[in-house]
């Protein structure tokens, strides 16, 4: 099927759904975050009864506590096989969390996204890899079914669109996102206030956690590969908890020489998540951070990705320069 005959299925697909769950990935970025209240917000203009849910064995980064997310679900609700499941910024089924519960039990699923390796686990499937994000997906789904963009439902695009494109800064930034971005100001979202609360409220523990990600840095193969590293024993010291980690690695990206960064933490032991996840970056055109992660039962998008793992800190490091160092060679050969 085309991307255009999906397009138009997903339309039709949620203009008949009444009862709906809409779920975002673990570990929720600004882009998950967003995508997931822009959904909510529609589907209540839209008239259906809706509720949103977010995996209980993640935390929410405090950067985003800002947003309405008042409400939303951390467990499964009981009525999940008379809901259509809307699946957000998930590349694959696993991203949902570690209860599959409720992508087994509901009514259809409904896939939203715009990672290249998505892996298509919906009932229908939009994926839009050369969208900004799943949020600018979101804005051609809601103008088909006549949704008013209010003021509310642009900020919530909006913070997505503009943390997905590194404030408009990285590669997936394209004239249509610009333009979007436009539209989203003209309907009342507050781009000045959402930089504040976005990037201008840091958390003095966040500070600490990315000091101790730097001295923990590993510089390997001359400097164009970074490795770095939070335990729980960094955790502990900067008096910080796991989500305020997000966007440390940004930092690790911006050194001057490097080709890949990485950034191996360790959430909290509770029995259920693996015990370190590892994120990927690149400014390496020839470099896809995806198929790494892929090896490690994750995935993501070609300059960023990620994954969680049973490896050891020091065998994980290992484990990336080879992979790192592979692709080079292929693109050597």
């Amino acid at each position: 099927m085309s991307q255009a005959a999906d397009f138009e299925s997903m339309v039709r697909a949620l203009a008949a759904a009444e009862r709906v769950i809409v779920v975002a990935h673990e570990s929720p970025d600004g882009d998950a975050l967003g995508s997931l209240v822009a959904m909510r917000l529609a589907c209540e203009q839209l008239g259906k009864d809706v509720v949103m849910y977010l995996t209980p064995e993640t935390g929410l980064p405090r950067e985003y506590a800002f947003m309405d997310i008042n409400g939303v679900l951390r467990s499964a609700p009981d009525d999940c096989e008379t809901r259509v499941l809307i699946a957000l910024d998930c590349a694959n089924a696993r991203r949902v969390g570690p209860d599959q519960s409720p992508l087994e039990r509901a009514a259809s699923v409904l896939n939203i996204d715009h990672h290249h390796d998505n892996s298509r686990f919906g009932d229908i499937n939009v994926v839009v890899a050369d969208a900004s994000s799943t949020a600018e997906i979101l804005a051609d789904l809601f103008e088909q079914l006549r949704v008013e963009l209010t003021p509310a439902i642009a900020e919530a695009v909006y913070i997505a669109i503009v943390t997905d494109t590194g404030r408009f800064q990285y590669g997936n930034t394209t004239p249509k996102t610009l333009r979007l971005a436009a539209e989203l100001l003209e309907a009342g979202a507050d781009a000045h206030r959402i930089f504040q609360d976005l990037y201008e409220s840091t958390e003095l523990g966040k500070l600490r956690l990315l000091a101790r990600a730097l001295d923990n840095a590993r510089v390997l193969d001359d400097g164009r590969l970074i490795v770095a590293s939070l335990s729980r024993d960094d955790f502990a010291k900067a008096d910080a908890d796991e989500p305020l980690a997000e966007g440390i690695i940004d930092y690790l990206r911006s050194v001057a020489g490097t080709d890949m960064v990485a950034l191996i933490r360790e959430p909290p032991l509770d029995g259920l998540l693996p015990p370190r996840k590892a994120s990927l970056r690149t400014t390496h055109a020839g470099l896809d951070v995806s198929a790494i992660a892929r090896q490690f039962g994750g995935g993501g998008h070609r300059q960023a990705a990620g994954f969680s793992t049973d490896e050891e800190v020091d065998d994980l490091v290992a484990a990336l320069e080879a992979a790192y160092r592979g692709q080079l060679d292929d693109q050597a050969a």
